[in-house]
């Protein structure tokens, strides 16, 4: 029996994602988030940030380089994954990397005119979040979702 190896975790990518493929022709994205803690010590409201590197393979790896820029707010759900090795110096290395099995990018709002405030429309349109998995329908899902969103674009 497996044991349990579980994450969710929410924050904004770093930078933006990076898309390359394997030797067999796997896709794979790779991009770091950002997700910060606060937490009360002395009174004094204190925040914490951590820094994870995830994973990313084939359609779901496709998707995430599409969407996925610096900045995005992002929700991964997937597992962890240690990675150890033995470093030119002769020491032992390691590295954790969360494999995402679905991946959910929040909703970005566009500003209209030169007040800065958003249609109801595109409010309406901004909030149905993308959510990616590795699995087949969603994935045609994502694919009409993204399509509508391009042409709407220009």
């Amino acid at each position: 029996m497996n044991n349990l190896n579980s994450i969710l975790i929410e924050g904004n990518l770093v930078r933006d994602p990076l898309y390359r493929s394997t030797t067999k022709g796997t896709p794979l994205c790779t991009f770091s988030l950002a997700s910060n803690r606060f937490f009360k010590q002395d009174s004094q409201l204190e925040k914490e940030v951590g820094f994870f590197d995830v994973e990313t393979w084939s359609k779901l790896a496709e998707n995430c380089y599409n969407l996925g820029h610096k900045g995005r707010g992002v929700r991964v759900v997937g597992r962890l994954k240690q990675d150890r090795w033995t470093g030119s110096d002769g020491k032992a290395r390691s590295r954790v990397t969360i494999v995402a099995e679905h991946v959910e990018f929040r909703p970005e709002f566009k500003k209209t005119g030169s007040t800065g405030e958003e249609t109801a429309a595109e409010a309406d349109e901004a909030l149905e979040t993308e959510a990616l998995s590795d699995d087949d329908d969603l994935a045609a899902q994502f694919a009409d979702a993204h399509d509508a969103e391009y042409e709407a674009a220009f």
